[in-house]
């Protein structure tokens, strides 16, 4: 495996987004992730906003003295129902009479683009950034805000306390939930199982969807462990990280530039410094990353178990793993006997089969040199734990 060329080499992540999906999915991929795609909310076509054009007339209708732009594709979006319902030329001039705020610089781009002026644009690319700058310009003034998500962080009740007369608000986006999705239930418990070695959220609302999954299937409290412990959580910025922060998971991984190439970069960077694991054996060197294993330049792919198996020993290093210990790290396994036939099957799996040896009335471990032999790699353990 070229650990530089292809850095997620053997690791398997979980894309939760619809919009901008293949972008995101195709640069894990160049770096060779085994990506699953499991959209938790899609995105309602514009053919179905009926309810963005209802706000779209209140807002033509009220001619705001402020408007706040919060993404650049909603704003967008926006113009394009308008377009499709015509209303653009309507909507143009209530925009044109306003004062706009905009969230960072891609939302300020489309709206040069679409020939209006911005008169202030937030510090930290945050919408929260822009109501200190409206501190005394809001008083009995009617206020546009075009959302970035369905949940409104609290934006409206801000404004009317500065002084805001009306708050009208504008969302681009109507999110379909995907909760009766067979996937989903699938992701689930794949994640709680840890059968992923990282999962990405590019919208809060996703977040949401995906605690609310576990909770229908009473696997709130496994998946809040698992992505603890287990799995790493990526996020696209704050706002989306605020959800899983809310259920307790503590181990968010949120990007300085909120931006979705700036995720993909600190992931991969964290995923490269803790997804390898690698022991000396009998049969030479033997490397784990992911769910592929490497026993001195023979590979094979493992199932999540055999990978959970063969990482529990490895971390051993050669030291005896009772049963009882590695039933304890199998969430999948529960008996002694399911564990010994699982063994079993992971035996029949692996480049040399005496990999693992049985130690009688003891339980397993990694067939590792004897004390004092001469080992031809070292031993070496690069991110010892899980490869979360």
């Amino acid at each position: 495996m070229d650990a530089v060329s292809l850095p997620l080499a053997g690791l398997r992540i979980a894309v939760t987004s619809d919009r901008r999906s293949e972008e995101l999915i195709d640069a894990l991929v160049r770096r060779g992730a085994d990506v699953t795609h499991v959209p938790l909310l899609r995105l309602a076509p514009l053919a179905d906003e009926a309810p963005l054009l209802e706000q779209t007339r209140r807002v033509i209708a009220a001619r705001p003295e402020v408007l706040l732009v919060s993404t650049a594709d909603g704003f967008r979006r926006w113009f394009a129902s308008a377009e499709a319902a015509g209303l653009a030329d309507e909507l143009s001039e209530a925009v044109d009479a306003a004062a706009v705020y905009v969230r960072g610089a891609k939302a300020h781009g489309v709206v040069r683009g679409l020939g209006f002026r911005a008169a202030g644009i937030s510090d930290d690319g945050t919408v929260a950034s822009l109501v200190p700058q409206l501190n005394g310009r809001l008083r009995g003034a009617t206020v546009a805000v075009q959302l970035q998500l369905e949940n409104d962080l609290g934006l409206p009740a801000a404004l009317r306390r500065l002084g805001a007369a009306h708050v009208l608000k504008v969302e681009p986006y109507r999110w379909l939930d995907s909760a009766t999705d067979p996937e989903v239930a699938k992701l689930v418990d794949g994640l709680c199982a840890a059968h992923f070695d990282a999962v990405t959220f590019t919208s809060a609302p996703a977040a949401v969807a995906l605690i609310n999954a576990a909770h229908r299937r009473n696997r709130g409290t496994a998946l809040v462990r698992s992505l603890n412990e287990r799995v790493v959580v990526a996020t696209v910025g704050p706002v989306t990280a605020a959800p899983l922060e809310e259920a307790g998971v503590h181990r968010v991984l949120v990007p300085e530039r909120h931006r979705m190439g700036a995720m993909i970069l600190q992931l991969v960077d964290h995923l490269s410094g803790l997804g390898t694991l690698t022991r000396d054996t009998v049969h030479g060197p033997c490397v784990l990353r992911g769910r592929t294993l490497d026993v001195d330049g023979e590979q094979c792919e493992l199932s999540p178990t055999q990978a959970a198996m063969v990482r529990c020993l490895m971390e051993a290093d050669g030291s005896v793993v009772s049963r009882d210990e590695l039933c304890a790290a199998l969430p999948s396994v529960s008996t002694r006997h399911a564990l010994d036939m699982a063994l079993s099957r992971l035996r029949r799996m692996l480049p040399k089969p005496d990999l693992i040896t049985t130690v009688t009335k003891r339980g397993y471990r990694l067939n590792s040199p004897p004390l004092g032999a001469t080992q031809a790699g070292g031993c070496v353990a690069v991110g010892a734990g899980t490869s979360t």
